[in-house]
């Protein structure tokens, strides 16, 4: 069984951010602005249903979803795109695959201990 998520989580770290906004074509400017943010999460976890908020003094970000279920994602007050969206579990991780412009973005969020870890990229999942 998935473990629950709900919770408040502080900003600890950004291993390859820049990599991964690079590869977004994501311009200079930004990215300079993304790699100064520390932004927390805060999730709310009640079944298959989530709502994962990304929290900075300069941008906030609501996601909400049905585990399972693809959706249209609006991303343009991230990186001025749209994508279609499924978030599912593999085992105790959640994937997020995102198809649209960018083929194949996508994230991984997973517990260890009391730590959420986020790991941002272009995968190689299916299409």
């Amino acid at each position: 069984m998935p473990p629950n998520l709900t919770g408040y989580y502080r900003f600890v770290s950004q291993k390859n951010l820049e990599d991964y906004l690079q590869a977004l074509n994501i311009n200079v400017a930004l990215r300079k602005i993304v790699l100064l943010l520390k932004p927390d999460k805060e999730i709310e976890h009640r079944g298959d249903h989530m709502v994962v908020r990304t929290l900075s003094t300069f941008r906030n970000y609501v996601m909400e979803f049905e585990v399972g279920v693809e959706f249209e994602e609006d991303l343009r007050i991230v990186d001025g795109r749209k994508c279609q969206t499924i978030v599912t579990w593999e085992e105790e991780q959640l994937v997020c695959v995102q198809k649209g412009e960018i083929p194949n973005r996508g994230w991984r969020h997973w517990m260890e201990g009391d730590m959420l870890h986020l790991v941002k990229s272009l995968c190689h999942c299916p299409s």
